[in-house]
């Protein structure tokens, strides 16, 4: 694809680094198909091409995203082995291939980041926030679904917090996240773009071979201590809660009902 071919994703380079960004603002930019694949196909995009170091993943307008389009999701025939399919590879597949990616990768989030949009942003390497920016996941009230289908949650919240976020469905703001150590940096709304940019400007000077080996050394200890394992053992649990009469009792109530849910555990 080029950049005429992207109608749900931004891809803007920047010197040494290329800025990925959601680009469904009108829609909180939420993560349907469309946006999914083209954001892989960008990211695989800037791997290949040697002048780009550090890539920026963000998002146009208020947010983050919203997370996965529920409302294109309910339209999906309700599968078990087509819905499997369809989130192991736009949901698991691509999560992991962000996760590997070869280059350093910095989260810019501000606004609500949201389930999937939770997702996006913490497998990357980094991510810094503005000071209004709140994360949440509240799936498992909402849509009877044990967290998003990847359960990055316990490996940048750790166990306890991560218990509290996932089973209250509650927003993490910025400063918190911050604190606990999910988020790197938080500045003001104003300076955000600039302040990511000097940051993926400055870690682009490293060599980049050197910067590739230290990412995949730091990767491995991760690996060495279980997270691939935990992360596809938990897409499976995943799955199964769709199989569910709880879920099925949630999707016959309707994405009104849905959406409602998610404000009522928002709010508190």
């Amino acid at each position: 694809m080029t950049n005429a071919d992207y109608s749900d994703i931004a891809y803007e380079v920047i010197g040494s680094v290329a800025r990925v960004s959601h680009n469904r603002p009108d829609r909180r930019n939420a993560e349907g198909t469309a946006l999914l694949d083209q954001l892989d196909d960008a990211l695989s995009r800037a791997a290949a091409d040697q002048d780009i170091r550090v890539v920026i993943v963000g998002g146009k307008g208020d947010h983050f995203s919203a997370g996965h389009d529920v409302k294109e999701a309910m339209g999906r025939p309700d599968v078990v082995e087509t819905r499997y399919a369809y989130e192991e590879q736009h949901y698991l597949g691509y999560c992991l291939r962000l996760w590997d990616f070869p280059k350093p990768t910095i989260a810019q989030v501000q606004g609500a980041c949201i389930a999937g949009g939770f997702m996006v942003a913490n497998m990357c390497d980094l991510v810094v926030a503005s000071e209004e920016a709140y994360f949440s996941d509240p799936v498992c009230g909402t849509l009877a679904a044990a967290a998003t289908e990847v359960l990055i949650h316990p490996w940048v919240l750790g166990l306890r917090t991560a218990k509290d976020f996932l089973y209250t469905g509650r927003k993490m703001f910025a400063e918190e996240a911050h604190r606990i150590g999910m988020v790197n940096r938080v500045f003001s709304r104003a300076s955000l773009e600039a302040e990511t940019l000097a940051l993926a400007s400055h870690i682009a000077k490293a060599p980049p071979f050197a910067m590739k080996m230290l990412k995949r050394s730091l990767n491995r200890t991760a690996d060495m201590q279980g997270f691939r394992n935990a992360i596809q053992a938990h897409f499976d649990t995943h799955e199964l809660c769709h199989t569910t009469q709880e879920y099925k009792d949630v999707r016959a109530s309707g994405l009104a009902a849905s959406i409602g849910r998610t404000k009522e555990l928002a709010a508190k």
